[in-house]
């Protein structure tokens, strides 16, 4: 069986073309004795045999040293035979209509003359044969990948480089290929090669490794296209048994064919739901369907506990892809200790990118419910953190290139997408809801603070006053806002929580979010007219209302287009 490298699961991809090495992955290896070449040239025993050629000077000694290379390849061609599975190999990636193509340091004459000693293949088969007579810079450069995928007429982020070498995977990373190392079911050595020459599989920094070209289908199936319709049973299987063992309060836990799950809420009696798609990101959607739903959870003074759902893949939506999206889902749920417990995932051309609509439950006593109704008139209006977190990683994930074109740097751009791993509210919604004077807590999210606030206004039938001066803003925000000239009170703004808590309370709930290291701010309090209210060094001024959140609105305009 295939397995990723060093057991990381490679990242989801398309494939459109196999790109092979030739001697000792479509031949047998051993056909070339590479220490008696070395001996008869001159080479060093640990030298690279080819790049020691190359740097001869021009003149008999790099013409004998090449005739005698070509006499020993042309030799070995002569005994070499193909290599298990690999004849079937090909015509199975040519039935799932893939291009097939070969990258070899040999010379063009012993590549046909070993060809001619398969039974169904020949140099007919290939889309393109690239070797040391095209005059192109040999592998570990990624020219001759380069150089084979363009005439294949496909991307080389969606070709497959298969070989036996070191130098075959150096090659394929650096051009940003897909790699697998072929190990012919032993360490990855030919007979009679040096480790430096050939390789061992430990060194190679690869997607796969095979012991055989016939685990070659594993791979190559996880980059073809899904069917349209429900994920078939055998990949969903294969999700499912990597889950984390199930929450034991999961009755029924989520399976092939079952359609329900069953929960037993045990000491609780409140049990409490929320429900949000995730449609503003095209990256990291799985994060953010679990942690933005999380979020309302927590903020109603709940504990999130089991997570439903709704995966729609577009058209074209290869194994791997899916299987990414979906492990993302288990590792985003898993990190805020819920328990995914069923849902309904399928590929559908009423899609154009994938959409996670999710649903969260949680449990609580119905007297730890924070009711917004409940605020009163001279609560303080307590804000965690700083704004906007998730307004600031969804634009610099989505812009990044004209992020850069308008000035920021690639260290600023990684930063702002690291604030990804903080959208969760649940560490302060937990601490604040130990405090019976904390009365509501709301989650900033759509429409940033600015629509927040007006929200709560509406909630708790009061008004709130806010003080501008007081709100704290990400640095990373502010350049990001100013360089694409958004207003940060209206972008998107989860990872981070409103607080409404009695005046005799505040300092106490600000000490505990201190001990915690959850940075908090005393940004207004409630009063008693309708909606809101902003003053600025106690004096009158603006509060800024968005018909759409600033984020979506820079989306639908900057945004690169998929067609």
């Amino acid at each position: 069986m295939h397995e990723p490298k060093s057991g990381h699961r490679p990242r989801p991809f398309r494939l459109r073309a196999v790109l092979f090495d030739f001697d000792g992955t479509l031949t047998r290896p051993g056909a070339l004795d590479f220490p008696a070449i070395k001996r008869e040239v001159g080479c060093p025993p640990d030298g690279f045999l080819l790049e020691w050629i190359e740097a001869l000077p021009a003149g008999t000694q790099r013409e004998t040293a090449l005739s005698a290379l070509e006499r020993f390849e042309l030799a070995g061609a002569a005994e070499s035979e193909p290599n298990a599975d690999a004849e079937r190999a090909v015509r199975s990636l040519r039935a799932h209509g893939l291009k097939v193509g070969v990258l070899t340091r040999n010379g063009l004459p012993a590549v046909r003359q070993a060809l001619a000693r398969f039974s169904s293949l020949s140099a007919a088969d290939f889309d393109v044969i690239v070797t040391r007579d095209d005059g192109i810079s040999p592998k570990p450069a990624p020219d001759g990948v380069l150089h084979a995928a363009a005439a294949m007429g496909v991307p080389a982020a969606e070709t497959l480089v298969v070989g036996d070498f070191v130098l075959d995977m150096l090659a394929g990373r650096a051009a940003g290929s897909l790699t697998a190392y072929l190990t012919n079911g032993g360490s990855g050595e030919r007979p009679g090669g040096s480790a430096n020459e050939l390789g061992r599989p430990e060194d190679a920094v690869c997607d796969f490794v095979v012991h055989g070209l016939a685990e070659l289908d594993d791979v190559v199936g996880l980059g073809l296209p899904l069917p349209n319709g429900k994920l078939p049973n055998e990949l969903l299987a294969r999700h499912l048994a990597g889950l984390a063992p199930a929450d034991p309060a999961v009755l029924v836990p989520a399976g092939i064919g079952e359609d329900v799950t069953a929960l037993d809420i045990g000491g609780a009696d409140t049990l409490v739901a929320h429900g949000d798609p995730i449609t503003l990101s095209s990256r990291d959607p799985a994060a953010y369907a679990v942690l933005v739903n999380a979020n309302d959870i927590a903020a109603s003074g709940g504990a999130p506990r089991w997570l439903l759902t709704t995966v729609l893949l577009p058209a074209g939506t290869t194994v791997s892809q899916a299987l990414a999206l979906l492990a993302d889902l288990a590792g985003a749920a898993a990190s805020v200790n819920v328990a995914l417990v069923g849902g309904h995932t399928e590929v559908s051309d009423a899609v154009t990118r994938p959409v996670v609509s999710a649903t969260m439950l949680g449990t609580m006593r119905r007297a730890d419910l924070r009711d917004k109704r409940e605020a009163l008139p001279g609560d303080q209006v307590v804000l965690t953190k700083a704004l906007a977190v998730e307004g600031t990683s969804l634009l610099a994930q989505e812009l990044g290139e004209r992020l850069l074109d308008l000035g920021m740097n690639e260290r600023e751009l990684a930063a702002c997408r690291e604030l990804l791993t903080r959208l969760s509210i649940v560490p302060e919604a937990r601490v604040a809801a130990g405090f019976a004077g904390v009365r509501a807590m709301h989650d900033i999210t759509e429409g940033g603070l600015a629509t927040a606030l007006r929200e709560l206004a509406v909630a708790c039938g009061h008004g709130i006053v806010v003080h501008r001066e007081r709100v704290p803003l990400l640095p990373e925000t502010r350049r990001i806002c100013e360089l694409l000239g958004a207003d940060p009170l209206g972008l998107i703004a989860s990872g981070s929580l409103l607080v409404c808590c009695r005046p005799h309370e505040t300092k106490a709930l600000l000490r505990a979010l201190d001990r915690e290291s959850i940075a908090a701010t005393v940004i207004g309090e409630v009063s008693e007219s309708g909606g809101v209210t902003a003053l600025e060094h106690g004096l009158p001024a603006l509060w800024p209302e968005f018909d759409a959140d600033e984020a979506a609105r820079l989306l639908a305009t900057l945004a690169p287009r998929v067609e």
